[in-house]
């Protein structure tokens, strides 16, 4: 099983790296950008909803609850930014991409329960905050080009790294579990 998990949370990751990898992201404007990290925001808020319906374990629930308030309150950043700026964000291809990926991983994860499920979100949360920290940092970040809304997106980076790092250790810790129940 965990070599299944792994392999898929993997291509998931791969996915949004081959899409990057395309340049195609790196030739985004400051509007599209914006709607990929709403839609990513969003996404995880999703996959965190989703943990608090299925999942009984308290630690799953306290980092899902966690992943709820932090990234809707970016999000709310975001959007009073924008109205600020009097723009709109302006939906893409990868903002869709996202989408669709997003709702093949719920209908995936909605057939799991207990620790499969717990194990599942855990390294799902790990390996999409590595991919989505590392398009921030290194695609789009260098490619904003308003102020305000690079500086957002910077502090928001900061906090979705310590995110990477608790679904590290929560991972870590779901495995050394699992293990000593074997």
């Amino acid at each position: 099983m965990f070599k299944k998990t792994f392999i898929s949370t993997l291509a998931a990751v791969a996915m949004m790296h081959s899409a990057a990898s395309a340049g195609s992201l790196a030739e985004l404007n400051d509007l599209e950008i914006a709607h990929v990290a709403y839609t990513a925001d969003n996404v995880d808020i999703r996959y965190a909803h989703l943990a608090l319906a299925i999942s009984k374990n308290p630690k799953v629930h306290e980092f899902a609850r966690t992943m709820i308030r932090d990234h809707t309150a970016v999000n709310d950043r975001a959007l009073a930014l924008v109205a600020k700026l009097k723009v709109e964000p302006k939906d893409n291809f990868f903002s869709r991409q996202q989408i669709a990926n997003a709702d093949k991983l719920v209908a995936e994860m909605s057939k799991l329960s207990g620790a499969e499920f717990d194990v599942r979100y855990a390294e799902n949360e790990l390996a999409y905050h590595g991919a989505v920290n590392n398009l921030v940092e290194n695609t789009f970040i260098p490619n904003i080009e308003n102020a305000e809304v690079k500086a957002l997106f910077e502090e928001a980076l900061l906090i979705f790294k310590v995110h990477q790092g608790h679904a590290e250790m929560m991972v870590k810790g779901l495995r050394q579990h699992q293990a000593l129940k074997q």
